[in-house]
């Protein structure tokens, strides 16, 4: 396929990204802090899962720097290797405990790929305060964001995350680097060529590891960055040059999309939180408990009732099966790390309730699909009575905001198996902190880096 970049469209994006003097709105980086900390909580209840080990310990041996100035530290390991293996592992890590934040319009996941970077690229710049770091990781997730939006508009097939965040990615390294417009744009176009273009569907289908490929778009992202420095080339980046996108650039450092990034309320994936509102409606409002259901019926969108049917065996399929995930809910109360992990693999309880919930796709939910993640469930109890929850939408994105003392609990939900009280508060604290002009972006890492307490 031929392609012709629009002449000078890339020029708004390398001043937006590479503005020294880049101003951000108090709002969108104080909503910037918030995801950043609640993507270090995922990031630390993801490293006992096995994914987790096998991700850094191969980045370790196989991913090793020739000087420490190519070199990061792994968070919650402590252990170094280089850049790229670290962003690599620490994104992969992420993907595998779902409970990262996600921006509706692109069907995926943006801080996923962006945090394990910014933690890689900062490592050597001593003096880089925590409102630099925001900026700059803010500036990324608003290229990201359009990245998405643009590949979904322009190819047949629905990609991983990493095909697009890559691209967030690069320019997030760039403007910590002080790049020149032509560097990030050769990195860009590295990153976009070589972004994986996985199909998510393929996944879906068969729940593994690969989850939704921003370990790939991580290390893509970083080694175009670092490519792109010494010569070379890439450009141009279509998804961001073609004549048929320049309306999605086009409200960049306008409309600022970080406050519409929904946070996700369990580690299981997001196309199953209509449901699984929909059952905490049941719970809530109903006092309805797994004991009382004969049988559930759920109604949602296609992608939703593509999930996993079966009973899971293994971490990756547990959080891609809807119906595993509402059988949790109604028998736990709530869906940690360790109802999607070992012993809570194999609960009788839940089993015995999966095998009573039926899903089916309704098109009025489709049609309502990326934009939303609404659902409806139907409970038909043991007592004769049939409640139903009417049509919701998934929580914890704007329409339907987590309180912040959700978000807290959340943070001790994912990570409190593996940090002590005391780390979880201080983790907590920097969301502030943060903010504050005089706060190195060091006094994080410093936090983060050390194995972790359990």
């Amino acid at each position: 396929m031929s392609f012709t970049p629009v002449p000078h469209q890339f020029d708004p994006v390398a001043r937006f990204a590479l503005d020294p003097l880049l101003s951000i709105p108090e709002f969108v980086l104080e909503q910037m802090a918030v995801l950043l900390v609640d993507t270090l909580g995922v990031t630390a209840g993801a490293a006992v899962l096995e994914v987790g080990q096998i991700a850094r310990d191969f980045a370790v041996e196989f991913h090793a720097a020739n000087s420490a100035r190519h070199s990061a530290t792994l968070l919650f390991d402590g252990r170094r290797c280089a850049m790229p293996g670290a962003a690599w592992a620490l994104a992969t890590q992420i993907d595998n405990l779902d409970g990262h934040d996600g921006y509706n319009p692109t069907k995926g996941h943006i801080g996923c790929a962006l945090v394990p970077a910014l933690f890689s690229f900062a490592e050597q710049l001593p003096n880089l305060t925590g409102r630099q770091a925001l900026t700059a990781l803010a500036m990324g997730y608003e290229v990201a964001a359009r990245a998405g939006v643009a590949l979904h508009a322009t190819a047949s097939d629905y990609h991983t995350s990493g095909a697009w965040n890559a691209l967030g990615v690069a320019a997030l390294g760039a403007r910590l680097r002080g790049q020149t417009p032509e560097v990030l744009r050769q990195a860009m176009g590295i990153a976009e060529y070589h972004g994986p273009r996985s199909q998510m569907m393929r996944e879906i289908a068969s729940p593994t590891m690969l989850h939704d490929g921003s370990g790939m778009g991580a290390l893509v992202g970083v080694s175009s960055l670092i490519l792109a420095e010494r010569g070379f080339t890439g450009a141009p980046a279509i998804t961001i040059e073609g004549e048929n996108v320049t309306h999605i650039w086009a409200d960049l450092g306008h409309d600022w999309t970080i406050p519409r990034n929904y946070i996700k309320p369990y580690p299981i994936c997001r196309w199953a939180h209509g449901a699984l509102e929909g059952v905490r409606v049941l719970m809530v409002e109903h006092g309805v408990i797994a004991s009382d259901i004969e049988r559930l019926e759920v109604a949602t969108f296609a992608e939703s009732a593509a999930l996993y049917p079966g009973l899971p065996t293994t971490t990756s399929e547990a959080q891609y099966s809807l119906g595993f995930a509402l059988a949790t809910l109604l028998v736990h109360g709530r869906i940690g790390p360790e109802h999607i992990t070992g012993a809570g693999l194999r609960d009788p309880q839940v089993a015995e309730l999966h095998a009573r919930i039926c899903v089916r796709e309704e098109p009025r939910h489709s049609a309502k699909f990326p934009a939303g993640r609404w659902s409806d469930v139907t409970a038909h109890l043991r007592d004769g009575r049939v409640i139903r929850s009417g049509d919701v939408n998934a929580r914890g994105g704007p329409e339907a905001p987590m309180p912040e003392a959700d978000i807290r609990a959340k943070l001790t939900a994912m990570a409190g198996h593996v940090l002590s009280d005391g780390r979880i508060d201080a983790l907590w604290d920097m969301k502030q902190r943060l903010l504050r002009p005089k706060t190195l972006f060091s006094e994080l890492a410093e936090l983060v880096t050390p194995a972790c307490d359990r």
